[in-house]
């Protein structure tokens, strides 16, 4: 599945990327940022960056699941995870109502 039409990028790269970021830190804050420059590439429209998070998220619980990290731990992560997310959706929609009006 492609995720990023720009740069040609598929979802498994993007995972095999995260995988990699983890094993170095499991408990690094990942970004689509982070993703890109490890993969030397550059967001340009950026309309992937959402979808980026959702599997940046769903990767990260993943790895700490196989990992067998205790819940007490993934869940305070994850949801710190799914906060930053939601924090920059929500800039995300403020910009773009403010272009609208």
């Amino acid at each position: 599945m492609l995720v990023c039409s720009c740069n040609v990028i598929s979802k498994s790269a993007v995972e095999y990327v995260i995988q990699s970021l983890l094993d170095e830190d499991q408990w690094q804050l990942i970004t689509p940022g982070r993703v890109y420059h490890a993969m030397k590439k550059r967001g340009q429209c950026c309309s992937c960056f959402p979808n980026i998070i959702t599997i940046i998220v769903a990767e990260t619980e993943k790895y700490h699941r196989q990992a067998e990290t205790p819940e007490a731990e993934i869940i305070p992560f994850i949801a710190k995870i799914r906060s930053e997310y939601d924090r920059t959706q929500a800039v995300r929609n403020q910009l773009s109502d403010a272009r609208s009006a």
